[in-house]
This record gives structure tokens, sequence and C-alpha cells, in this order.
């Protein structure tokens, strides 16, 4: 049975809302409520692996776990590799789940849908896609699609490739790729020692890097889209819905 830790990686630079892991929702900064959606997933433990210390002082004060980590770090995976040696130098854990930590609204069982796919020993990352209905969406670059290779009747299928065109050609669906990712913790090694890709570079996704690396990536589709905080607009909608009922 694998072991799990769930990490969250966290900044405070963002070009549309800066300062968002403290952003006030429902009278907690959002970083508290994503933890909060973590730790109810129930798959292990979490900690919040983050680039300054206001961010771990605000989830400390809410009771949770946070590791402080080099601030210059290009990406999510390479903060959380650094967090997973800090916290785990023993390797209790085997697998890691990344949760991005701008999704304050997301459904638990979509965060233990993640990992499922690595009960199977042949891959090496799992993530997240659902469909896509609006054709908005499909020809939107900053919506990156999933080609995925889905059975008849599966839920889980190997990805192909990722890109922010609409592909594969032809009819059938497209699907949206959610940038929530499980780890085996020799993959995220692995992973965050490779080289940037040549697909990588053209397509800026660096989960290219991993296919182009021959590495094995499963996706588990599910029915809804986390909300995932950008702008003010969407720090405006998770307030709504994570408001006190009357």
């Amino acid at each position: 049975m694998n072991r799990t830790v769930i990490l969250i990686p966290a900044r405070m630079a963002s070009t549309r809302l800066p300062g968002k892991p403290l952003a006030d929702i429902a009278g907690v900064p959002m970083i508290v409520q994503v933890w909060r959606r973590a730790m109810e997933a129930g798959l292990g433990p979490v900690h919040v692996a983050c680039a300054e210390a206001e961010i771990a002082a605000a989830v400390r004060a809410a009771g949770g776990m946070a590791v402080e980590t080099d601030p210059n770090h290009p990406s999510g995976s390479d903060r959380i590799a650094e967090a997973l040696a800090r916290i785990d130098p023993d390797r209790r854990f085997d697998v890691v789940v990344n949760l991005q930590g701008d999704l304050p609204t997301i459904d638990a069982a979509i965060v233990r849908a993640v990992a499922t796919p690595l009960a199977d020993p042949a891959i090496d990352i799992a993530t997240l896609v659902t469909e896509i209905h609006d054709p908005g969406e499909a020809a939107n670059p900053n919506v990156v699609k999933a080609v995925v290779a889905f059975a008849p009747g599966a839920d889980t299928g190997l990805a192909l490739y990722f890109s922010r065109n609409a592909v594969p050609a032809g009819p059938g669906p497209l699907w949206h790729h959610i940038g929530i990712y499980a780890y085996r913790r020799d993959a995220l090694a692995q992973f965050v020692a490779l080289p940037p890709g040549v697909l990588e570079q053209r397509e800026k996704l660096e989960q290219l890097r991993a296919l182009e690396a021959g590495m094995r990536i499963a996706a588990v589709r599910v029915d809804t889209l986390p909300l995932g905080v950008d702008t003010p607009a969407d720090l405006a909608r998770a307030r709504a819905i994570l408001a006190p009922s009357s």
C-alpha cells in the first residue's frame, strides 16, 4: 500500500493577484482553505511548501504544518521536491500529491482521485482531466488539453500528449487538464532532475518534459473542474461559495 503525503506549493508572487495565498476567504487566508480541503481528503499528512515566512505563519496559526523553501524555485514541482526532502529524509512516503495552492473550493473526492492510478506500478505520475463542453474553452490557449487514451467505459487512461491547442482532431471529446499531480517519489526526483524538454519549451507545459523522457502519466477523468483563483473575479466567486450560510 502506498504511503501518501500531500504537499501544497505556495508563493506570494502572482502577476494577476499578488499575495493571493493570504487573501481572505470566509475569515481565513486562502492557503488555509486549501489546506482544509487537503485534510478532508484523508490521504495522509498535509504540508504547505511555501516561499515566504508569512505563508508559513498563517498555516501554522490555523493548526497546519508548513515548510519554508527556497523562494527562487522555478516551479511548484521543484518546491515540493525540496519540501519532501526536508520533511521526510527517512523516505517514509512513496507517493506525493502536488495540490495547487489556489484551489480553495476543491472537492476532497477529487484530491483522492488523483492518487488512484498509482496502484499500478507501471504508472509514474497521475493527474486529472474533465471533459470540455464550452467551445470557447476548446479554443482558449490558456486551457490546457490532454490527449488521453480512455478505453470504453474506463475512467483512467494514459496521457499521450498535452497542448494548448484543441487536440486531438476528429469527432470525440476534448479533455481539460487539471493541474494536480500524484508522483511516485522516485518519479518526482527524476522529473525535477531532467533538463527542460523541447516540446515543453514550445508549449510552455512542464508535464511534457516527463513524456519526452519516457515517463508514464495516467489521467483520471472527473466530473467537476475545480475553481482556480487567479483573478479578483475568481476570488469573489470563491468567497461566495465558501461564505458561511446565514
